[in-house]
């Protein structure tokens, strides 16, 4: 049998009308919907069909609308294919909570109160130390370091070998911008974000965060997981505790993260959840791997391949 991974996007693949197929016609992710409503006191599942786009793109929506999506397209998946069981799961930034979700190392109730958590306290943080993110393109990821260096900013994502993604002080990125131009970049893509994510001066939510995953029951995951800190296996809960939080101030290693999921002998993956950025990444990193789309029913079409995949 083919070992399958799944992978799971983050924040900025929210898209107003995600998952509304999936809530009116698959069972199980009408439920996952249903649920999160009831617990989170407010209709998610309206502001994923109908926005409007001004408050899905709110970090606190969207983290929360993005996770919901993602794990009803997971159990429409599992309800149309039941043999199909993920040997390894990944997600980018906020899509490690999904992941683990999946791996049933975190139960969907706490992941949904630890996101909230999470995206209260990064909305606030950001209020606190204002700040900005931009992306370089085509520009390889030591010169990318020396750009941070040389302006006082951080790497916040290695996503590919020639994108990467700078965060810290509005200051940093304005001195960063013209010294990747000068190094070689082909592009410098200032980003519409909510704040410098994935740098020191997330230090205010990681420490918040921290203290709600104290009180969080972490189980060791059913399946093989890889985390952005580190990109190497992980199966202690204590373990995977602490990177959960340090993950807000630490860089999102994804070219490494790929590498380790080729690394495990996946061949195929799929990407579970609104958009389609995970599919184009894995294409640029480890381009031998199979990659398919999830984040609506007609997706699911794909299930008879999918099972051939898995049992070749």
């Amino acid at each position: 049998m083919n070992r399958i991974g799944f992978l799971f996007p983050g924040q900025g693949a929210q898209y107003v009308g995600m998952g509304k197929d999936i809530f009116e016609q698959s069972p199980a992710g009408r439920k996952v919907y249903e649920t999160a409503d009831s617990l989170l006191g407010y209709s998610i599942s309206k502001i994923c069909f109908e926005g409007p786009e001004s408050e899905l793109t709110r970090t606190l929506y969207a983290q929360t609308a993005i996770f919901v999506t993602s794990m009803a397209a997971f159990e429409a998946f599992r309800e149309k294919n039941p043999g199909i069981q993920p040997a390894l799961t990944a997600g980018l930034s906020l899509g490690e909570f999904t992941a683990l979700t999946v791996a049933e190392s975190i139960s969907f109730e706490d992941a949904l109160r630890l996101i909230k958590v999470r995206a209260e306290s990064m909305e606030e943080a950001a209020s606190q130390n204002p700040g900005a993110m931009a992306s370089v393109l085509g520009l390889e990821i030591e010169k990318c370091r020396e750009v941070a260096r040389e302006s006082g900013c951080e790497i916040a994502n290695l996503n590919t070998p020639e994108q990467t993604v700078l965060s810290g002080s509005r200051e940093s990125i304005e001195r960063a911008c013209p010294i990747a131009e000068a190094k070689g970049a082909k592009r410098v893509i200032p980003l519409k974000v909510g704040g410098a994510f994935h740098s020191s001066l997330m230090r205010p939510a990681q420490e918040k965060l921290e203290n709600a995953l104290k009180s969080t029951t972490i189980h060791a995951p059913k399946c093989l997981f890889i985390p952005n800190v580190t990109a190497q296996k992980v199966m202690e809960p204590d373990t995977i505790r602490d990177l959960l939080a340090k993950q807000l101030t630490s860089s999102v290693q994804w070219v490494m993260t790929l590498a380790a999921v080729k690394s495990e002998g996946i061949h195929t993956c799929v990407e579970m959840g609104p958009g389609k950025v995970l599919k184009g990444l894995v294409k640029k990193c480890q381009p031998e791997i199979k990659v398919f789309n999830v984040g609506a029913m007609s997706d699911l079409a794909q299930e008879d391949a999918l099972r051939a995949i898995s049992n070749p």
